[in-house]
């Protein structure tokens, strides 16, 4: 076999019937035997291992699975392995059953590269029905942004009237509602009286003007006819004037354009204090988160 200068080149066909001396050998990849062109193939040496390298699945007539089958291995040992350890029959509906288009009277199972999804109703159609006249859309769905206060009002009333079990939250949530709406009605008064007795000294600045014009013009005429000189004292400042126009004249120049500045200046700012800790706040709801927080929804020193 081979040449002198070669002697290894060619090999016999593994084939008992043939042996022929093939210079381009085939190795088969299942029986690892050498054969010749002719008989290279699984059919034609009658290959024993032609199945080792296969992959044959059968499909599970119960779930819908595919069972591979062992090529040294007995089928029937393989399928009861399967049905004993991997076998789910709820699987065989999802594998069978085919999403189709929701178009009315149409049939087109909904694959990858057939589906689109509507902009408007987000539902998948095939492409014959993707447009939205086609697969009669309903159009895109609008939000409820509507809010009624009345029906708000009547269901917190309603949650107000059903009895409750006593609990911490709910009496210091009772509490400072309450200080709340007292803390309000004790500045709204505050404001009320404060406006009220600004009403009442200008009335009575008013009336003092008057009387004091009244009494300057008596006082003059009986002065003029007495012989006499009556002097005029600012009840603010103490300055003396010798007649009463003199008087208001300086009144009004002075002291009431000194008011009006001071009235043009920073208000005053009406300061809460807690009962508890002495801490200042300038609004009553500040006052009562201040109270909840810090001494848990109790007032009491």
């Amino acid at each position: 076999m081979g040449t002198p200068e070669f002697p290894d080149l060619g090999k016999h066909c593994a084939v008992q019937d043939c042996k022929l001396i093939d210079f381009l050998p085939f190795t088969c990849d299942r029986c690892d035997q050498v054969y010749c062109l002719e008989h290279r193939s699984y059919i034609k040496h009658q290959c024993q291992k032609a199945d080792k390298l296969d992959v044959t699945v059968v499909i599970c007539p119960l779930c819908a699975k595919g069972v591979r089958l062992v090529p040294d291995q007995d089928p029937n040992i393989t399928w009861e392995n399967h049905v004993n350890t991997d076998c789910d029959p709820s699987n065989y509906e999802r594998a069978v059953k085919k999403k189709k288009c929701p178009a009315p009277g149409c049939r087109e199972i909904l694959v990858f590269s057939n589906t689109i999804k509507c902009r408007d109703c987000l539902i998948d159609h095939c492409l014959k029905h993707r447009f939205g006249p086609d697969h009669k859309c309903p159009g895109p769905k609008t939000l409820d942004t509507s809010f009624s206060f009345m029906s708000l009002l009547s269901k917190s009333r309603k949650e107000e009237s059903k009895p409750n079990p006593p609990s911490s939250t709910t009496s210091s949530s009772k509490w400072a509602s309450s200080f709340l709406n007292a803390a309000s009605n004790i500045r709204a008064s505050a404001e009320a009286g404060m406006s009220k007795l600004g009403t009442e000294i200008n009335q009575a600045w008013q009336t003092a003007r008057d009387g004091m014009g009244q009494s300057g013009s008596s006082n003059s005429s009986n002065g003029h006819g007495n012989g006499q000189v009556e002097v005029e004292q600012c009840p603010q400042c103490g300055a003396k004037f010798s007649s009463v126009t003199m008087l208001v004249d300086h009144v009004q120049k002075v002291h009431e354009r000194s008011s009006r500045n001071r009235s043009r200046g920073p208000t005053k700012v009406t300061i809460d204090v807690c009962p508890k800790c002495s801490r200042g706040f300038r609004d009553p709801v500040s006052l009562v988160e201040h109270v909840e927080r810090d001494h848990g929804g109790s007032s009491r020193a």
